[in-house]
């Protein structure tokens, strides 16, 4: 990859690498920064990267990242849920979007990302095995297990009253 295509590649992919890295650390200041490293990572290996497979290669450093923030913070990622949120919503309006939010929160930190690269980033299973390190059957498991997870906690009588 060309210096030029590296800086159109920043133009065309930090927006969704700091989407998806805000969506996993809840953190602005430690999404810019798993921003940064990726794109630093990627800089120093950019004369090995083909700009065609930049997107692929991007997210797939930025989810390495997000995977080396979390073993630096000490934080177990795969250990369960991440947070447990039940009946925070006691107003009569119910925000659909937040309760989606929450439970995304409640899932391991692999479902949650093939979650939100399929259906937020909109990456095709292929893809999103290579982001991951797993095979295509891997993911559909993973999807599956994380869309039924959420189905759940969205079903739960609890939040929606």
């Amino acid at each position: 990859m060309t210096a030029k295509e590296y800086n159109l590649a920043v133009d065309q992919f930090a927006d969704g690498i700091y989407r998806f890295a805000l969506r996993h650390l809840k953190n602005e200041m430690s999404a810019k920064d798993i921003v940064q490293e990726t794109y630093t990572r990627v800089w120093i290996k950019h004369e090995d990267v083909s700009y065609e497979k930049a997107k692929s290669y991007l997210f797939t450093t930025a989810y390495h990242a997000i995977i080396d923030w979390f073993k630096a913070e000490k934080r177990g990622f795969a250990d369960g849920p991440i947070a447990e949120i039940a009946g925070t919503t006691s107003s009569p309006s119910v925000d659909l979007q937040e309760i989606l939010h929450q439970a995304l929160e409640t899932l391991p930190v692999i479902q949650k990302t093939v979650v939100l690269l399929r259906d937020y980033e909109g990456y095709n299973y292929a893809e999103i095995a290579e982001i991951a390190g797993l095979n295509e059957a891997q993911v559909k498991v993973y999807i599956f297990r994380a869309r039924k997870a959420l189905q759940a906690y969205i079903r739960r009588i609890d939040l929606v009253i």
